[in-house]
This record gives C-alpha cells, structure tokens and sequence, in this order.
C-alpha cells in the first residue's frame, strides 16, 4: 500500500524525494495513474477545473472545484470546505483525466454543489489535522462500548474525523434496520463533535479494512476495485468449479469478486458447446454429462451404473444427439484418448558402483585425516608454550623495573649513612 521509505512529514512525502509531489501515489486506495501529466496545457481556459482529493488513504475519494487555478501536485495536502468548518486531504488526481472519473461517477463537471478548495494547507491546518486523526483509535473504540451498551445489532467499522475536529462519520455494518437516535446523542455528548451516521456494506468494509487474500496478494477491493458487482453461483458452475462456500467466499464472507473476472471469456467459449446435451441415449444405457472443458472443447460423460469418464469431442455429441433424434442408439462413444501435458517422471535407474571406491583410497584419506589432526595438535602445544614463555619474561621484566621496598633513596654520593653520638 506504500513504500516503506515513505515518511509525510510537514505535508511533504520525503520517501520519493521529489519536494511535495508523489508520482506514484502507491500511499493511497484505488490509485489512478496520471499518464498525461507531462503533457502540456494548450489551453488553460478548456482545462479541467476540479481536483480530485483523497481521505483517510483512499478510502474516500471527492471532488473539488479549484477556483485560484492554483497548479497542485500529486500528494500534497490541501485544505477544502467541510461541514461548518475546513477538511485537509491530499490530491490523487489532476488534469483531463478527473472528467473521465467525473463520467464514471456520474458526476456533473458544472455542478453548483461541488465544494472549493480553500488553500494549499498550512503548517498549523496540518498539525490539527494530525491531532484528531489521532484521536480516531480512541472514539472508535469507545464508540463500539457504548453501542454494546445499547444493546444496538450494528458493528462501527471506521471512525473519520474532520481535520477541524468539528464532525465525525461513523461507518457501520448491519443486518437489519437500527434505530440509533439515543446512540447519536451519547457519541454527541461523549466526543463533543458532530455525528454523521453512514451504513456501508460488508464488501466496502472488507475494502476498508484491507488484508491479503487467497492467491497471495492484496484485496482487489481496497487496491483497485470500486465496483461490486452481484456473485452467484452460477458463475462457479460455468467454470467448472466445486461448489464449496469455504473456497469460494472471500474475507468478507461473500462469494469471492474475482470468480467475475473470467465469466465472460467461459461463456463466449461455451457457445460453441451444444445445448440440450447433458444425457443421450446409447446401447450401453444412458450417458450423463460431468463437465465441459473449454480449453481442449471436450466433453466428459459416465455410463449409468458406471464410474468412467468419457471425453467426447462436440462433433461426437452432436452426431449422437442427431441419431437419438432419429430414435437410433450408438455402439460405441468413440471416446478421445487425452494424453497428459504434463512430462512424466523419469525413474531413477540402478547403477552398478562395485569397483570405482577400492579400500587403497579409503586408506589414504584415514591417514591424510589423521596428519591434519596432529598437525593441528602440535600446532596447538607450540602456541600454548610459547604464550607461557612470554608471559614469564614479562612477569621477570616487571619485577626487575619495580624498586626494592623498605629502600631509602641516595643522595648521590656512595658513602654510609651517618653514625648517630651517644
């Protein structure tokens, strides 16, 4: 979701090392890559005037009008209109490709009711907005007690607070219809802010939540996906898959989003498979279709009463449902012999080594074996000898530096001390 060198400090992405503009936006959700932003403008007065501005890592994406026609890099922070107050985000998107999210979204570029940009945020607009993002934790876990406490069917999934501290939007999952009017009036009187309320599904909570799926990498909905299409089973039946729930359903609990990807490639592929065909009659008894192989245009039938599969070829399935139209009964499936693309393992054949090890050799490397340790053994005593010799000398040499005690120092000439008179 980012790159681990990334450290925003003072509105600035300091990883990329590019002053205030991240081209690859890798920090945030659902990130679009602007391919046009090194081409230049022709004219200014066409060009796109809105920006589209992320929150909370992409988790929530607006767009907004700039009227100073201010140029704003990728990933700098701007401050924008809020409720009652201002909100700080940071730019994912600029230029001519915002009118093509606007499209998408079902946006209206003239829209009276698109929110401005106020400014470039400041230091301090950057600082407040770190203070209540901090406090987003806490008032989501509180928020979850005292929802426990009213004894509410419904589970807080995410807390945003405004950059001015002034609001706060609980996302929340539920079953059912929730009657939460007593619960907005606590969180209003606990949080001293105002409450906004806004049920999501669990798809969209799984897309907040992230994680890593099945197949090794990040969740498609809170990477790149913004669309959550229907998933039904009928899609695992299309391509061949065993209909188990634990497989097929994602971290959310649903049937999994990616079993949509390929759809319509197996269903252009099985038009060419006829219709009508899932048993036929034959003087063997019936056949009942198993499963439908695109990739090599097979078709696998069991006998009644029996365990082996036939693969037949659509041209065969078709001739035999043309003489069971005739009322007649054929012989013989004439099944296809499928070889396996898979290279089979070579078995390991037996080699004769009598003779190439003799014990000449085997002799040779015990005694190699046994000078190398002796050698090391000598090498050793040596080493410890000579270490107890040069500490000697120097246990000598210091004792002959060090003065005698009880010695009285001369004066300078070599005659005998005084006599003392009686």
């Amino acid at each position: 979701m980012g790159c681990s060198s990334c450290s925003k400090s003072n509105g600035k992405p300091n990883g990329c090392q590019s002053n205030g503009g991240c081209s690859s936006g890798s920090c945030n959700r659902l990130n679009v890559h602007d391919w046009l932003v090194n081409l230049p403008i022709d004219d200014y007065e066409s060009s796109c005037k809105i920006v589209e501005v992320s929150f909370k890592q992409g988790s929530r994406k607006e767009f907004y009008r700039n009227p100073t026609l201010q140029f704003f890099e990728k990933g700098e922070y701007v401050t924008v209109e809020g409720v009652n107050g201002f909100d700080v985000g940071e730019v994912s998107l600029s230029g001519e490709l915002v009118r093509v999210q606007m499209k998408k979204k079902g946006v209206e570029e003239f829209n009276p009711e698109i929110k401005k940009i106020l400014r470039r945020s400041s230091d301090r607009d950057i600082e407040t907005f770190k203070i209540n993002k901090d406090r987003e934790p806490s008032v989501q876990a509180k928020s979850r007690e005292l929802a426990i406490i009213h004894k509410l069917q419904m589970k807080i999934s995410e807390v945003e607070i405004q950059a001015d501290g002034k609001k706060a939007t609980f996302f929340y999952t539920a079953d059912d219809r929730v009657d939460f009017r007593e619960l907005i009036k606590q969180y209003a009187s606990e949080f001293k802010l105002k409450v906004e309320m806004r049920q999501i599904g669990i798809r969209q909570e799984a897309a907040k939540v992230g994680g890593i799926g099945s197949c090794g990498r990040e969740l498609c909905c809170s990477t790149w996906l913004h669309d959550f299409k229907s998933v039904n089973t009928t899609a695992a039946r299309y391509q061949n898959l065993s209909i188990n729930q634990t497989k097929l359903s994602g971290q959310c609990g649903r049937l999994k989003c990616c079993l949509n990807y390929e759809l319509d490639t197996y269903l252009d592929a099985l038009q060419h498979f006829p219709d009508n065909a899932d048993t036929f009659e034959t003087t063997k008894g019936r056949a009942f279709l198993i499963k439908k192989d695109i990739f090599k245009n097979l078709m696998w039938y069991v006998l009644e009463g029996g365990n082996k599969h036939y693969p037949l070829t659509i041209q065969r399935v078709k001739e035999i449902k043309k003489l069971n139209a005739q009322g007649n009964k054929p012989d013989d499936l004439e099944a296809v012999e499928v070889t396996s693309s898979k290279p089979k393992e070579v078995e390991p054949q037996f080699v004769d080594v009598v003779g190439q090890i003799s014990l000449r050799s085997l002799e040779k490397s015990d005694s190699r074996r046994r000078n190398q340790q002796r050698d090391q053994r000598v090498d050793k005593r040596g080493n410890e000898r000579n270490l107890k010799i040069n500490t000697d000398r120097n246990r000598n040499h210091l004792n002959t530096n060090q003065p005698k005690q009880n010695q009285q120092p001369n004066s300078g000439n070599n005659q005998p001390p005084p006599r003392k008179r009686n």
